[in-house]
């Protein structure tokens, strides 16, 4: 039994760790729908109040949606690689088609979230209905009382409204909520169009082939999680080294001991090699041979950011 709760547990900890996008993206949505469930179950509550409802119906979908989505643009590697582009490079040898790709990359990822939180929403119904209940002409309703206007409407999406009122109520209530609905399909249906047609188009134009594609996200992937377990070793070695040189002395453990003993670390890596493997990069090949990162670049010496006659820009941003 724990050996198979331990193999759970691993298969677990990979899932979560892994940097599939389709796989990211569909932890992102089941983290969003949760959120929105949580969300309307504990913190939406209507005024039914007229001019209110519908700030308070709008910002519902849109507030949370613009926060998840700007969540998402900081969390996006590319972001800051771009940002580190501009502040150290600038854009000039980025063409239109690459800059193009760049934002659609961040941007797409960062539409996840909101769009399944809207969906969400629309699908449910209840914002929706609190926005727009007060909007309802009351003559599109039969034989609806003519000294009954906005005021009333609004109420609709609570529960304390006139026993005489309640069937149109439930009308109005009805109509919206398959709007709402309407409007939710509608919506992943287009998204679906627009995911199918970029998958479609980034293949097409892709200069990669299906099995060097797949070796470069392997390669990217394991030069990430080669990089950064290193880093972490190299920085804890380096502060070894300079509290001994403080303190005459350091407290290791045993592994951190073995660490100092087996990698020795002479000093630091200068900036102009911190900012030669920082920035956006896009797929390019030197002499016919492909550079996969911009540490893959810099480890083959290879000079300038823009396309050459050697140095060719393939137009392809790792995913």
């Amino acid at each position: 039994m724990a050996a198979l709760i331990a193999e759970n547990f691993r298969f677990l900890s990979l899932f979560f760790k892994s940097k599939d996008v389709m796989i990211f993206n569909g932890l992102v949505a089941l983290g969003t729908v949760g959120s929105e469930e949580l969300f309307s179950v504990v913190a939406f509550n209507c005024p039914c109040s007229p001019a209110r409802n519908y700030i308070y119906g709008l910002a519902a979908i849109g507030v949370p949606a613009l926060a998840l989505f700007l969540i998402g643009v900081i969390w996006n590697n590319h972001t800051w690689n771009l940002v580190a582009e501009c502040h150290k490079r600038g854009t000039k040898n980025f063409s239109a088609a690459a800059t193009f790709l760049l934002f659609g990359s961040i941007m797409g990822r960062a539409a996840v979230a909101p769009v399944t939180w809207s969906v969400i929403s629309l699908l449910r119904g209840e914002a929706y209905i609190c926005a727009l209940s007060e909007f309802v002409r009351p003559s599109s309703l039969d034989k609806f009382p003519a000294e009954n206007g906005a005021e009333v409407l609004a109420t609709f999406p609570c529960k304390d409204v006139p026993a005489n009122l309640t069937k149109f109520r439930d009308e109005v209530t009805r109509r919206l909520r398959y709007e709402s609905q309407l409007f939710g399909w509608l919506l992943i249906g287009i998204v679906a169009v627009l995911v199918f047609l970029t998958k479609c188009l980034k293949h097409c134009c892709s200069p990669l082939s299906y099995r060097q594609e797949a070796y470069w996200a392997q390669y990217r992937s394991n030069e990430d999680k080669l990089f950064r377990r290193t880093a972490e070793v190299h920085s804890r070695i380096l502060a070894a080294k300079n509290v001994k040189q403080f303190f005459g002395f350091v407290a290791l453990d045993k592994e951190e001991k073995e660490l100092v003993q087996e990698f020795p670390v002479e000093g630091v890596q200068p900036s102009p090699q911190w900012n030669a493997i920082t920035g956006v990069y896009i797929y390019r090949e030197n002499k016919g041979f492909p550079l996969y990162s911009r540490l893959h670049k810099w480890a083959k010496g290879v000079e300038g950011n823009g396309p050459s006659p050697e140095g060719h820009e393939m137009l392809f941003l790792a995913s």
